[in-house]
């Protein structure tokens, strides 16, 4: 089992602009993207958020850095644009973390299956870090 940290940028509406950005900057290569209304299709959103980037994942060298245009749970604010993912290839271990980190924190989102992972959630610790724990096969 691996664990590994990977730095998540949150774009308020620039995620495409930076994807393009860091290609030409760092030689990144995009290996994953997926837009708002591909996943929620219950959500009430406007033409220009449904082709906004609500998952993405660029490969810089043997790196890998996430990215979205949306702000888990509430609008943009200075301060919040950086978050850090855990992930693991162990699905009990991302639990583990994740039940972790909640304590004295705060659940953003309960770790559960979504669109890119069997085990996603995402929790802000008692200092104010954000954490996305996914559990990756």
């Amino acid at each position: 089992m691996s664990t590994i940290f990977i730095p998540f940028l949150e774009m308020n509406g620039r995620a495409k602009e930076a994807i393009e950005f860091y290609e030409k900057a760092l030689d990144a290569k995009l290996v994953f993207s997926l837009p708002f209304d591909s996943w929620n299709k219950d959500a009430e959103l406007t033409p220009e958020q449904k082709h906004m980037i609500g998952y993405a994942v660029l490969k810089i060298g043997d790196a890998e850095l996430q990215l979205s245009d949306h702000v888990t749970g509430s609008d943009y604010h200075k301060g919040t644009q950086i978050s850090l993912v855990i992930q693991t290839s162990g699905k009990e271990k991302a639990y583990q973390y994740f039940e972790s980190l909640k304590e004295g924190g705060t659940v953003n989102q309960p770790i559960s299956a979504s669109p890119f992972s069997p085990a996603y959630g995402n929790v802000t610790d008692k200092f104010g870090i954000t954490f996305r724990v996914l559990y990756k096969k």
